[in-house]
C-alpha cells in the first residue's frame, strides 16, 4: 500500500484568492452553483456541496473573534480553504449501505460513483457538511483528494495552484512534522491562539486534511470537544431503544396469535364488557 497522503492547510498565510477553488473546478470539471448574491463578505461559494469541493471561508471580525492576527487598530479576516477532512474514523463510510465509500491506498476517503445508490445517509452522517447530492447523476459527491492525480504521482490541483503554500500536500508524517514546526514558529512570535486541528487523534481519529488555525475551532465552524463524536456513537442509546421496542412488539404479537389459536374452533372472540357508567348527578332539590 502507498504511504498515507495528507493536506496541511496553514490558515495564517491564506489570502483568500480562491485559486484552489478554481483549480479544483477546472480539474474535476465541476460547474459550480448558479451565481447568487449571498450578502456574505467576499464569499460567493457559500458552502461545500456536490459542485463545490473547495470553499474559501471569509470570517469577518466581530465581538466574538479573538484572533491574534490584526492590522492597524482592527482585526484581519480569518480565512480558511475548507475541504473534505478525509477522517480516519469516517462516519460517512460507516453508514453507507452499499460500501460505496472506501479508503484508498493513499488512506483517503473516496466515493465510488458506480456503487453509490444515492441514499444520502452519508450527508446526514458527515459532521463537516462536505458531501452533496447531484440530481443529474443521482449520486453524492465530495473531494476525491484528486485520486486520479495521486495515481499518477501528481500533486492535487488545489495544492498545486495555491500561491502562498497555505495548502501543502505530501506524506502524512511529513505534513505533521511541517505543521508542528509552523505552530512552534507562530507561538514563538506571540500568536498564542494558534493551534492545530485534526493533527492528532482527538478529532475523528485524526484527519488526513488538517489545519493550523489562528483561533478556536468553533470560530471556523469546526466541531470539537463533546460535539466531535461519531454520529453512530451519539445515537447508540436511541438505536437500542428502537430495538427493544421492536422486540417487545414482536413478542406481544406472538402472544396474541397464540391465544387466538388456543380458542375452541368456531367460538367467537368475546370483547370485554364495558363497566357501567355512573348516573349523572341530580341537582339539589330535584324531583
Amino acid at each position: 500500500m502507498a504511504e498515507a497522503k495528507a493536506f496541511f492547510t496553514d490558515t495564517s498565510v491564506c489570502i483568500g484568492c480562491k485559486a484552489c477553488e478554481v483549480a479544483c473546478k477546472e480539474w474535476n470539471q465541476l460547474t459550480g452553483d448558479p451565481p447568487s448574491f449571498l450578502a456574505d463578505s467576499y464569499d460567493n461559494t457559500g458552502k461545500l456541496d456536490a459542485a463545490n469541493w473547495r470553499h474559501v471561508k471569509f470570517l469577518e471580525p466581530d465581538a466574538r473573534l479573538t484572533a491574534s492576527t490584526t492590522i492597524g487598530d482592527g482585526q484581519a479576516w480569518l480565512m480558511m480553504s475548507d475541504v473534505c477532512k478525509h477522517c480516519k474514523e469516517a462516519s460517512c463510510a460507516e453508514v453507507c449501505p452499499t460500501n460505496a465509500i472506501v479508503r484508498t491506498e493513499f488512506d483517503t476517503v473516496f466515493i465510488q460513483q458506480s456503487v453509490c445508490n444515492g441514499c444520502r445517509n452519508c450527508i446526514s452522517a458527515c459532521p463537516y457538511g462536505v458531501i452533496g447530492f447531484d440530481n443529474r447523476t443521482g449520486t453524492v459527491h465530495k473531494c476525491t483528494f484528486c485520486y486520479d492525480r495521486l495515481q499518477n504521482d501528481l500533486t492535487p490541483a488545489c495544492a498545486k495552484a495555491c500561491p502562498t503554500q497555505s495548502i501543502q500536500f505530501g506524506n502524512l508524517t511529513d505534513m505533521q512534522g511541517a505543521a508542528d514546526r509552523r505552530l512552534a514558529q507562530l507561538r514563538q512570535s506571540g500568536h498564542v491562539s494558534a493551534q492545530l486541528y485534526g493533527r492528532d487523534e482527538s478529532v475523528y481519529g485524526g484527519l488526513n486534511a488538517f489545519f493550523l488555525l489562528m483561533d478556536r475551532p468553533e470560530v471556523y465552524g469546526l466541531p470539537t470537544g463533546a460535539s466531535a463524536a461519531l454520529p453512530s456513537r451519539n445515537n447508540l442509546g436511541g438505536y437500542l431503544g428502537v430495538l427493544v421496542a421492536a422486540a417487545l412488539s414482536v413478542i406481544g404479537g406472538l402472544i396474541a396469535i397464540r391465544r387466538r389459536r388456543e380458542l375452541p374452533a368456531g367460538e367467537p372472540v368475546t370483547e370485554p364488557e364495558e363497566a357501567p357508567r355512573p348516573a349523572a348527578p341530580t341537582g339539589a332539590g330535584g324531583d
